[in-house]
């Protein structure tokens, strides 16, 4: 696959699995993809969530996006960056497929503190690897995006 494919599998498949550590250990949770582009692979989380705190602590993570259906897994490892950026967080928050965040919009007194209530993430420069049962012995091949 190309960068151009992986983004798009990315994209199509959003649900993902991260992998950060805490205290030496892995954790591991299913997030929700907000977009991944020629920018990087952005999601959102809250601050007061323990997976803010890992990553916060050490942003060297790895991202597993998987589809049954294609039997595909691209694996994503990087940094991420904390993106502090009021355009994106309004794009992110007005987005169709993050309607639930509105009635949170509703309950604020105001949008600072609306704002305030999820940080968005970005992971730049990732190296992908591709897995099939098909290439499962072959040696993986990093792909820069």
């Amino acid at each position: 696959m190309q960068k151009e494919e992986i983004l798009a599998f990315m994209n199509s498949n959003p649900a993902f699995s991260l992998a950060t550590v805490e205290g030496g250990a892995a954790r591991v949770r299913t997030m929700f993809l907000f977009k991944a582009d020629k920018e990087g692979i952005v999601f959102h989380t809250g601050p007061f969530k323990e997976v803010y705190q890992q990553i916060m602590a050490n942003p060297n993570v790895q991202l597993c996006f998987y589809s049954a259906e294609q039997n595909l897994q691209v694996r994503v490892r990087g940094a991420l960056e904390l993106c502090d950026n009021r355009a994106l967080k309004e794009e992110i928050s007005s987005h169709p497929s993050r309607r639930f965040m509105q009635a949170w919009k509703a309950n604020c007194a105001n949008e600072e503190e609306f704002f305030n209530m999820f940080s968005v993430f970005r992971l730049r420069q990732g190296v992908a690897n591709v897995w099939t049962f098909a290439s499962n012995f072959a040696p993986k091949e990093d792909i820069a995006l």
